[in-house]
Parts: structure tokens; C-alpha cells; sequence
């Protein structure tokens, strides 16, 4: 489903005011020339629909997302047996399609998935090489928790906390980061919400960098769509994403040398889960809680190297995760 003229969209800039904005708007489309009214509302159900870029100087209006997948309802439901999961869609980049969608507007809990929001703000406004000193606040108290291992006083880059945020999903990584960018991880939310507005991913809400529960910790299949799409588009998040492993050397709080290797979360890229004929996964993220069930999202290519994201959030565990997310690609070639 590709956005159409008729719909109605919100006003946006980056610093958005609390109150309802209200404009009218002459402009031309293929359908003629029309007077739109776009009321702001951060309320709306569909994040794509409320927002749009104005050129005063031109008279018009320009949709924000007219380089983007833009859907309000299910499409598609016969295609899959997607009972096992709530939430799922798969998009085309090239086309600006649609090709399934599942409650993708539902607000659920993101798990690791936010991880993908988090190197997409480390890359946006950080230096690769800056260092990176960790905090007491490294050591996740969790039971189950995914940790690379990283203590008090422990230094490495950006680039290397990165790897191991998006390989390993080490969730100390995050703390590392969100800290070493901001100062603290309620700072670096902040970053994160700001972002997130900034996509148009307004049913999104960020907590902190890691992705583990809170009740104000939310986002939607849609959102992270959006976000994925940004990260995308930053060649290090794509090289990462596609390692099956990673080693490398930093150095602990007296300097001495420390060595950490880790393998890619992700059953596609260590090979334990093969995708369709024709269809070839670059990388992606995994994510799971208890609260959030099991998740995925993917960056795909067809024989033509045209792109893909699918994402399914909430699935029952893993075997069910894999088996539809395999199906779900498998329309790309229907």
C-alpha cells in the first residue's frame, strides 16, 4: 500500500510544540488542485500520516512520506501464517510498497530492537574513534541479560562498542554508549525520543538503550521500520549488521590489554536459518524479553539487489520467529 493524496498529515519540525497546530494549505497533485487542512496531532494512529515538510516559499506542501511505505490497515493476511506472532510487515525500499502488514501500528515492547535506535544516534552524532569510558552502571543487574563482559573503567571506541551492541546485543555496550554520548542513559533517551520524532516514529517511546522492560518503554513494527530505514543508510551499521562474529582488543581501568570475541545473534547470518531462493539476508537484529516476546527485524535483498526490511515483533519463540519470518520473504518473490 503506497500513501495516496487524500490522506490527512501533521505539521513537523524537530522542537515540536505541545499544542495542536492548525493550517490550510493550496497545492496540485494528479488529482487537481485541493485545499487541505493538516491538523498536528501527535495522537494519531498512524505515525506516517502526521507529518509533513511546508516550503512557504513555494506554496506547497510537500509529504514527508513521499519516500516512504505509508499504511493504516492490514494488507495481505492470506499471504502468511503470521498466528504466532502479533506484529509483522515487510517493505519495499525501492518501490515505497507495502507487501504485508499485521498490526503494525500496535504499541509492544521492542526488546533488543532498540538497539537499532541506538546505533542509529551513536553514528548521527558521534565520532567513530571518540573513547569510551565505562561506568559502574556497565554492570547490568538482569538475570538473563545479554553482557559482553565490559567492567568499570574499561575503555574502548565507538566503533568497537558498536560492534558489539549490533553483533553481540550486549546490553553493557549500550550503557557504554548511551553514557559516553550523553553523559547518562536518561540523556541519551532523550536523544533517542528526539530521533524518533525526527523519522516520524511518534508511537515510539525510548527508556533507555537496551531495549529491557518498562512500562514506558514501547514501539511499533511500523516505527522501527522507519528507524531501520535511517540506520540503513549509514554504511557501518550495514557492515556490521552482516558479521557473524567479531574480535576484538580494548583495555581495562590500569590499561592492561583485554580481548573479547562474540558471533552474531541473528540464525540467518550464523546459518542455522536460511532464507528463500533468490533472497539474501544482509543483516538485521534480533530482540527478546519475556515481556516482549521474540523479535526480528531484517535488511534483505532480491536477485535485482533491490531492498527489504521485514520485522516481526512478539513472536512465541523462536522456531516460530524464524519459520514465518523465512515465509514473510518469501513473498518478496510472489
Amino acid at each position: 500500500m503506497k500513501c495516496t493524496n487524500n490522506r490527512k498529515y501533521g505539521l513537523f519540525s524537530k522542537r515540536m510544540p505541545a499544542v495542536i497546530l492548525l493550517l490550510s494549505v493550496f497545492f496540485c497533485t494528479s488529482c487537481g488542485s485541493s485545499q487541505y487542512v493538516m491538523p498536528y496531532t501527535v495522537s494519531s494512529e498512524v505515525s506516517s500520516f502526521r507529518i509533513v515538510n511546508l516550503e512557504e516559499s513555494k506554496g506547497t506542501a510537500e509529504a514527508f512520506a513521499k519516500d516512504l511505505c505509508v499504511v493504516n490497515s492490514d494488507v495481505n493476511l492470506s499471504a502468511v501464517d503470521m498466528t504466532k506472532a502479533s506484529s509483522a510487515g515487510l517493505f519495499d525500499l525501492n518501490d515505497c510498497n507495502t507487501i504485508y502488514a499485521k498490526n503494525i501500528h500496535e504499541k509492544l515492547y521492542p526488546a533488543s530492537l532498540t538497539k537499532v535506535m541506538t546505533a542509529l544516534v551513536a553514528m548521527k552524532y558521534g565520532s567513530t574513534d571518540m573513547m569510551l569510558t565505562a561506568s559502574s552502571n556497565v554492570k547490568i543487574q538482569e538475570s538473563g541479560a545479554q553482557v559482553c563482559g565490559i567492567k568499570e573503567g574499561d575503555q574502548m571506541t565507538l566503533n568497537q562498542a558498536l560492534h558489539l551492541l549490533l553483533i553481540n546485543s550486549a546490553n553493557d555496550a549500550a550503557v557504554l554508549i548511551a553514557e559516553g554520548l550523553a553523559g547518562s542513559v536518561d540523556a541519551f533517551a532523550e536523544m533517542m525520543n528526539e530521533e524518533a520524532l525526527i523519522l516520524g516514529a511518534t508511537n515510539s517511546h525510548f527508556i533507555n538503550p537496551h531495549g529491557l522492560p518498562d512500562d514506558n518503554h514501547y514501539t511499533t513494527a511500523y516505527d522501527m521500520y522507519l528507524i531501520m530505514n535511517a540506520a540503513v543508510k549509514y554504511s557501518l551499521f550495514n557492515e556490521i549488521i552482516q558479521m557473524d562474529s567479531y574480535t576484538t582488543v580494548y583495555h581495562d581501568k590500569n590499561g592492561a590489554e583485554k580481548e573479547v570475541s562474540v558471533n552474531n545473534t541473528n540464525y540467518y547470518i550464523q546459518g542455522t536459518a536460511t532464507a528463500p531462493g533468490g533472497i539474501t539476508v544482509i543483516g538485521g537484529k534480533t530482540g527478546t524479553t519475556n515481556a516482549a516476546g521474540h523479535c526480528l527485524i531484517l535488511l534483505s535483498r532480491d536477485t535485482s539487489s533491490k531492498p527489504y526490511i521485514s520485522i516481526i515483533m512478539r513472536a512465541e519463540d523462536k522456531d516460530a520467529l524464524y519459520g514465518q519470518m523465512t515465509d514473510l520473504l518469501g513473498e518478496i518473490n510472489n
